[in-house]
């Protein structure tokens, strides 16, 4: 079984960041190599929403890692930040409104546009599908690559985004709704022609039924284990179609062994959409209508 970590951030500040994922890597054992020249790190910018809706990768998040990596890396690497462009996102803006062109700039690390990038084409199999994918050059010349996502609940399609679905945004199709008819097994086929070393999950800020600071990273070098990991922190049964492919191509084990902080300390304290909050959220929603059609006299 795979090692999956759980830290809490103690506070919410960039040192504490730093020393939180420091101490999750050394719970499953993960040293940096010293010889690593380039390093490409993914975080989740899936859309234009800020950071501290749960739905990004906070830039702080990722200032922390970088001052880890070159405390820890000698020579000092390359970085590259990556994402593509999506059918509703371009790179050239997200950047830009999400704190990552001022990133940087102060860490003088590279913005990569995936979808820009050269890339060459992949042959994959999953099952007895056979799928064509570009894989960007930026991500083939890496030495090594971090996967940097969220977690969060999705009412349709994987149940969840976190480690595997953060690599499919790598796609440098920018249309990417055209793969939605095979998306558990796109998902896969993604992560089999462009594997990444690491998973760090930046859990400080969560989304739900409302953003909650949850104070958590998790880290492992199994995506498979931190998507299962991710589903129980939900709520959600981690037996997946998608994790049982993923698992089945090789990708990694759904079932692993948890080191630090207990799981269900931040599963109890995830902010969960089960029906009895959605019903008390459109009951309230009723009345502040009512309420607010009477003051203005439709009532």
């Amino acid at each position: 079984m795979s090692s999956v970590s759980f830290v809490k951030i103690q506070k919410n500040a960039v040192s504490s960041v730093k020393q939180a994922i420091h101490e999750a890597l050394g719970l499953i054992d993960y040293s940096f190599k010293k010889a690593t020249k380039n390093v490409v790190i993914k975080p989740n910018l899936c859309y234009y929403w800020d950071y501290s809706t749960g739905q990004t990768t906070d830039p702080r998040f990722v200032e922390a890692l970088i001052g880890l990596l070159r405390e820890k890396i000698v020579p000092n690497p390359s970085i590259s930040i990556v994402e593509a462009d999506a059918s509703a996102m371009k790179c050239r803006h997200v950047f830009r409104m999400l704190g990552y062109e001022k990133l940087a700039r102060e860490c003088d690390v590279k913005l990569v546009n995936l979808s820009e990038d050269q890339s060459d084409i992949a042959e994959v199999t999953v099952g007895k599908r056979a799928f064509r994918l570009r894989v960007p050059r930026t991500i083939q010349d890496a030495d090594l690559r971090i996967n940097v996502p969220k977690i969060k609940y999705t009412p349709r399609e994987t149940k969840i985004t976190c480690a595997l679905k953060n690599i499919f945004g790598c796609n440098p199709y920018p249309k990417k709704s055209r793969f939605h008819p095979e998306l558990k097994e796109v998902i896969v086929a993604t992560n089999k022609a462009m594997r990444f070393n690491l998973c760090i999950i930046d859990g400080n800020i969560v989304s739900g039924i409302q953003p909650r600071r949850l104070g958590l990273v998790m880290a492992s070098k199994d995506p498979v284990a931190v998507d299962a990991a991710a589903a129980s922190i939900i709520g959600l049964n981690p037996d997946m179609r998608y994790l049982r492919l993923a698992s089945k191509e090789g990708l990694g084990s759904m079932f692993f062994t948890p080191k630090g902080v207990s799981l269900n300390y931040f599963k109890a304290r995830y902010p969960k959409k089960d029906a009895e909050t959605k019903l008390v959220n459109m009951v309230y929603s009723l009345v502040v209508r009512m309420r607010l059609g009477r003051r203005i006299g439709l009532e």
